[in-house]
């Protein structure tokens, strides 16, 4: 008989990611064993040390998402959430996972709504995918009003799923040139994580390459096509002074700044993340 102990079949499982080259093997063998049995990551290591057993119908599941996650399906889709800031957000097949650097580059926009004179600033999302900003916004400035723009039928479904009872968030389905013509001129901050790949740097990660939705991830043939897309529509959304955030790759904060300032911005800044990789930049509306 098989040893079902929970240190035996959570070290078997991690092992068997790691020969499938799965990055982090034992965190993922534990949070799918963990999701499995309805506990937290924390209560697993637990029930770990008391020397828990797990039945054969979980032993069963548990194994259909190993072998999918071996097949490198994304961890946030077998278990159906995506941890970003203090949110736990449902994602799944046709919507961008949400990823650790978005959360410092939302902070630029937060801490821009909280330093604001209006009682009820107006912050927007374009291209909000899982609505990750738009709901970072709405739930840390409560007092503000947030507007969010999906281009895709399958990643708006998620952000809707997201933001349903978040009385603070309006979520459209449009192009994002077009998005929300009745606030120009009144928007205190517009914050994007665009698609910003250039279409040739394919992804080496098979998670990106094979799971993430194109849409999100590929941006032109230097990346920043829906960037420039961007400072149009932020142009004329922003009130003057009002603030744009971009997220973005390592390599693309000085083109990024040159468009900005041909466009008109004003004090364009690269700013860097956790890893100390640039990761956004920001301007002002003159």
């Amino acid at each position: 008989m098989p040893d079902s102990s929970l240190a035996t079949v959570v070290r078997a499982a991690a092992q068997r990611l790691a020969d499938a080259g799965v990055p982090d093997p034992l965190v993922d063998a534990e949070l799918l064993a963990a999701h499995v049995l309805g506990v937290r990551r924390g209560e697993l290591q637990a029930a770990v040390i008391r020397g828990d057993a797990m039945d054969e119908d979980r032993r069963v599941e548990l194994e259909g998402l190993l072998e999918r996650r071996a097949g490198r399906e994304p961890l946030q889709h077998l278990t159906g959430t995506a941890p970003f800031r203090h949110l736990e957000l449902s994602v799944g097949p046709g919507v961008f996972v949400p990823r650790p650097e978005t959360e410092t580059v939302v902070q630029h926009a937060i801490d821009a709504l909280l330093g604001d004179s209006d009682p009820s600033p107006i912050a927007v999302d374009l291209g909000t995918g899982s609505g990750a900003i738009a709901l970072a916004m709405a739930t840390e400035v409560p007092h503000a009003r947030v507007f969010a723009a999906e281009i895709s039928p399958d990643a708006h479904a998620w952000a809707r799923r997201n933001t349903a009872g978040h009385e603070n968030v309006t979520l459209v389905l449009s192009d994002l040139a077009d998005a929300f013509p009745e606030l120009d001129g009144t928007v205190a901050v517009v914050a994007s994580n665009p698609p910003y790949v250039p279409d040739a740097a394919v992804p080496r990660d098979p998670e990106v390459r094979l799971f993430d939705p194109s849409l999100a991830l590929y941006g032109g043939e230097d990346g920043l096509d829906v960037v420039r897309v961007l400072s149009t529509t932020a142009l004329r959304l922003l009130r003057p002074g009002g603030l744009l955030v971009i997220e973005h790759g390592e390599s693309q904060g000085a083109e990024i700044r040159d468009l900005l300032v041909a466009d008109g911005w004003r004090a364009p800044a690269t700013h860097r993340d956790l890893t100390l990789r640039d990761r956004a930049t920001t301007a002002l509306r003159p």
